[in-house]
């Protein structure tokens, strides 16, 4: 039978997935190691079970032991699942700029999650860094990883990354495309890769507000580099001493924008639902376009799955509201049209004057509004039923008739979402300017906005 002893005996051997669509202007060929295949769902599995197993051989750690890690997530993940089977305790610090889902996730399996303001040097006692290091100090039989600065980091992709992208591509492997931050991944496939053909390019991806750039072309370390980035899982405010910056040919850096958008553009188009820093590593190789010829072969490093990016990348507010994301939305639908103030009418009037509101402006959709705003709403076909079923009611007032009020959303939501929100309950919604004043968007509205 064909059965794994326990989950860490699945880590390693993922697959390499030719990109066909995002990649065809492209002269050569692209591959995508595909690292959310691990059970952790990322490629941190590698180093973290690895950095267990040395500091076990090594008597750092031992029975009964609590592990004790600085991470965004994944290495946690890792290491969790090595916890769990190996029987430790966990206890992450991580930052307030990791997506909630991330620290979730460590918490589901087990560990205790710590988190820290990230707009504060490595050296400031409240950083994750300083914060970890402490409970190691305070904790009896407790373990620091510390990813950045131990090797078994990059030893773990130098005895299962290279080798397995090696033997994947025949040896043809020309370029190697990674992001770049604790090094591990860089360093070590890179290490195993240039041990095989010193000629294979290996480009690392690098955000900007991370000094890694500069420190590679230049060996000086400028704090005046790092300023606050949004971009998840690599870049780094220091430089961790997995990194041999021999082995790498290039470093490109990829603003927040860019690596964002090409994500989403993955997953629709590639069917890759992957994370923050495949986009990343994606954009980098588009921006290197023209260093590349018809015969090369790249292998781009798809770090971890998309599901730990869903209220970020994959969320549109999230997107819109960081000017990432050109959408039609609210706001666009109003600024498109001609100027015209919205038609309300009073709960004290009466239908018949409703009716003729409707005729006078050609609108099919009124808000009622009292003092507070919004309190009902009519609508045309729902005024029409009445009126046929009973005459009488156009000296009613409208207070008798009125249906429930328009959904009030934000002045940029969407036009997708305003989609969602008309329906037949729903004839139109409503949303306030910067002003404070009320305009409506009907169902036209949103198929006109979406014909153009």
């Amino acid at each position: 039978m064909d059965v794994k002893n326990n989950i860490l005996e699945t880590i390693g051997n993922t697959p390499l997935i030719r990109l066909n669509k995002i990649t065809k202007d492209l002269p050569c060929t692209v591959l995508a190691k595909v690292d959310y295949f691990n059970p952790g769902n990322s490629i941190k599995d590698r180093m973290a079970l690895k950095m267990v197993e040395v500091a076990e051989k090594e008597g750092k750690l031992k029975p009964g032991g609590t592990i004790i890690e600085c991470t965004s997530g994944n290495t946690g993940m890792g290491l969790a699942l090595a916890a769990s089977v190996k029987g430790y305790k966990c206890i992450f610090t991580t930052t307030d700029k990791q997506s909630k889902e991330k620290s979730d996730i460590l918490k589901a399996v087990g560990a205790e999650v710590i988190v820290c303001p990230t707009n504060v040097e490595p050296d400031d006692p409240r950083s994750y860094y300083s914060v970890a290091k402490r409970l190691e100090k305070e904790i009896p039989n407790a373990y620091l990883c510390n990813q950045y600065d131990n090797l078994a980091n990059r030893l773990a992709h130098y005895e299962t990354t290279g080798p397995e992208i090696w033997r994947q591509t025949d040896g043809k492997i020309t370029h190697l495309v990674c992001t770049a931050g604790t090094g591990g991944t860089v360093t070590g496939t890179a290490m195993f890769l240039k041990e095989k053909n010193p000629a294979i390019q290996i480009w690392a991806i690098d955000v900007y507000g991370s000094l890694l750039t500069k420190y590679f072309r230049t060996g000086e370390v400028d704090m005046n580099e790092v300023h606050p980035y949004i971009s998840e899982g690599f870049g780094e405010d220091f430089v961790p001493q997995n990194y041999d910056m021999s082995v790498i040919d290039h470093f490109e850096q990829v603003t927040d924008k860019d690596g964002a958008i090409m994500a989403r553009k993955l997953a629709k188009e590639e069917g890759l639902f992957c994370g923050y820093s495949a986009g990343s590593c994606l954009q980098g190789l588009m921006q290197l376009k023209s260093s590349l010829k018809k015969d090369d072969l790249v292998v781009c490093i798809f770090h971890d799955h998309g599901s730990r990016y869903v209220a970020k990348i994959y969320n549109d507010q999230w997107m819109i509201e960081r000017g990432f994301m050109d959408v039609k939305s609210f706001k666009d639908i109003i600024n498109a049209r001609a100027t015209k103030k919205l038609v309300t009418i009073a709960p004290e009037h009466t239908v018949a004057e409703a009716v003729e509101l409707m005729k006078k402006y050609d609108i099919e959709h009124i808000p009622v509004t009292g003092g507070n705003g919004p309190v009902g709403s009519l609508s045309e076909g729902g005024l029409f039923q009445k009126i046929f079923s009973n005459p009488e009611i156009r000296n009613e007032k409208i207070s008798a008739v009125m249906e429930p009020p328009y959904p009030v959303v934000s002045f940029d939501t969407p036009v997708e979402r305003l989609g969602s929100l008309i329906n037949k309950e729903n004839g139109a919604v409503l949303a306030r300017d910067e002003k404070g004043d009320y305009h409506i968007v009907t169902k036209y509205d949103v198929i006109q906005s979406m014909a153009k």
